[in-house]
């Protein structure tokens, strides 16, 4: 089955930058899709929820212009996330929004909502649900979702346990339509990596958080320099969903990021204070791909980095 036009239109690379919780804004996205990829920010980042109409005009406005001024390199579409778990009180408000704006790629997490796809489907956006396993997989294909987001081990924030080569050969067994990876992706060759083993498109988080442009911290951004595979944590510890995160920001907290207690499962909360310090703001999520990256710099750069890496991988197989 081939890719629907909007995941293949005016993009470099087959990337969709994963959405960072508090760390993607506008700036960020923005600079995604003029480099060339799908780039995608959470709804729950603006705050007041109100806010998320500011952005969707800024985003939707900014890239109709880029566009007009440069037709011949047009920018990628946008994604956004949304998620569809009951805890999130927003949904319903955040998605008229996503409707009003047309929103081209929603991306949907934490459960698999019929009437979410349809909202998407009304206005011709497409709906990519992410997933840990096969079960999920097809849970949400069956509820209409358009395509999948394979999150397999070593994958930034919430993540699976599954190697991505089990992950992605269970899911193409029964499903053809558009599957992306994600799960330590970081240079050129994992994305073309990722093809190989069956995904359409590479989903790549972590590199992100060390750009100019991301809304982390400058110490965050460090860390994401300084940390190599081994400095990864996975622990349902901080907001009862399991994830990855870096070890350096734990212990900064006064916790032993080695003998982390389990948390209660059913009682979820993405962005609790644990001893002071919260999820995602003082507790850093991060993949294990981070051992590739070398330097803060624009999010330009780093998709030319990519792209050169990309077409050398590529260039190697053909030998």
């Amino acid at each position: 089955m081939a890719l629907p036009p909007i995941l293949i239109q005016n993009l470099r690379l087959p990337v969709v930058a994963s959405p960072l919780f508090i760390i993607s804004h506008p700036a960020l996205t923005l600079a995604q899709c003029k480099a060339g990829i799908v780039g995608a920010f959470p709804a729950l980042n603006a705050r007041p929820e109100s806010q998320l109409d500011e952005w969707l005009a800024m985003i939707t406005e900014d890239l109709a212009a880029h566009n007009a001024a440069n037709p011949g390199r047009p920018a990628s579409p946008f994604a956004v996330n949304q998620i569809v778990h009951m805890s999130n009180k927003r949904l319903e408000h955040d998605l008229r929004l996503c409707v009003k704006y047309k929103v081209p790629v929603v991306i949907s997490s934490l459960g698999a909502v019929p009437e979410v796809n349809a909202a998407v489907h009304s206005y011709g956006g497409i709906v990519l649900h992410d997933v840990i396993n096969n079960r999920h997989a097809n849970s949400a294909i069956r509820k209409g979702a358009d395509g999948l987001i394979a999150v397999a081990a070593g994958a930034g924030g919430h993540a699976g346990t599954l190697s991505p080569f089990a992950l992605v050969q269970e899911i193409r067994e029964w499903f053809d339509g558009p599957l992306l990876l994600a799960g330590a992706i970081a240079n050129g060759g994992a994305i073309l990596a990722a093809q190989a083993m069956g995904a359409d498109m590479a989903y790549v988080g972590s590199p992100f958080i060390a750009t100019e442009e991301a809304r982390a911290s400058e110490a965050y951004k460090q860390a994401i320099v300084d940390g190599m595979a081994n400095d990864i944590v996975y622990s349902n510890y901080f907001t009862g969903v399991h994830g990855n995160y870096l070890k350096p920001s734990v212990k900064a907290v006064g916790l032993d990021p080695d003998n982390l207690p389990a948390a209660d499962p059913t009682k979820m909360d993405f962005e609790q204070a644990v001893g002071g310090a919260k999820a995602w703001k003082d507790i850093w999520g991060s993949g294990q791909g981070i051992g590739v990256i070398k330097a803060i710099e624009p999010v330009s750069k780093l998709v030319d980095r990519l792209e050169a890496e990309y077409t050398a991988a590529r260039t190697r197989l053909l030998l």
